[in-house]
């Protein structure tokens, strides 16, 4: 019985030593991983002449000079009927603006996109009619599938993951930052696509970054997938696609201007 309590003794204190020798010798690599790479000295050894990043100005509008512009309010020449690739049918104004055409379906670009930075400005009409829901509503979608809600929110409560800024039917938005119905918002986002594998399954989400009028409501969030009226996200394989605006049929008199993109 001594004997063997003996055998096992030495055998726990056999294991132990050799799990400290494991462990030093991790903290050791550890260690010689970290010496083999010296810590700069001077500051010339971490600075970096190249690549030179391209210089971009802005025009009188401020546009910047790498940018698509999609709609300079002169015409819709850039934009077709989503429903049967015909002509788009919304409503060219003097003011260079565009409003929506009740009724007469989406509108999407003719040229087709990934990941890019988008700049728009959207009104809702200064003359308020309907609630909800049905009050000044459009949507900016990305790829064809991904929407940027826009309504109008003021005096107007609707389920918050459906409100302006939203990313419908997702995201709430960290602020309501909308100026008063009439007056000119602005939206400025960031959209990184998703990534898909050779079988058609998502391998990474896509994110959108929306800033509305100057405030951040939109932080990096993830794209859980296609933003549906009615049921879950889905995540269909897909490239590049259109940037499409809304018509919600109802009315909605969303006006839009001044919208380019600078792919990413």
């Amino acid at each position: 019985m001594k004997q063997a309590l003996l055998l096992v003794f030495g055998t726990l204190v056999l294991a132990s030593c050799q799990h400290k020798v494991k462990n030093k010798n991790s903290a050791d690599q550890e260690t010689t991983v970290q010496d083999s790479v010296q810590e700069p000295t001077k500051p010339e050894e971490t600075e970096r002449y190249e690549p030179v990043p391209p210089k971009v100005t802005l025009d009188t509008n401020k546009v910047p000079s790498d940018a698509i512009v999609l709609f300079d309010g002169s015409n819709l020449d850039n934009w077709i009927s989503s429903r049967d690739s015909t002509a788009a049918k919304w409503h060219l104004n003097d003011d260079g603006s565009m409003t929506v055409a009740d009724k007469t379906g989406d509108i999407q670009t003719k040229q087709n996109f990934g990941s890019l930075q988008l700049h728009l400005e959207w009104r809702s009409p200064a003359v308020i009619q309907g609630e909800n829901q049905s009050r000044g509503n459009s949507g900016v979608f990305l790829n064809n599938r991904y929407e940027v809600q826009v309504l109008d929110n003021n005096d107007n409560p609707t389920y918050v993951n459906g409100q302006v800024a939203s990313i419908y039917k997702q995201h709430i938005p960290l602020a309501m930052a909308s100026v008063p119905s009439g007056e000119w918002n602005t939206y400025d986002i960031i959209y990184h696509a998703p990534y898909f594998n050779s079988t058609g399954d998502k391998i990474k989400s896509g994110t959108l970054t929306v800033i509305h009028n100057g405030v951040l409501v939109q932080d990096h969030v993830e794209i859980k997938g296609t933003t549906e009226y009615i049921g879950w996200p889905k995540n269909p394989a897909h490239g590049k696609g259109p940037l499409k605006l809304q018509d919600h049929q109802d009315n909605s008199r969303v006006s839009y201007r001044n919208i380019w993109v600078r792919e990413l």
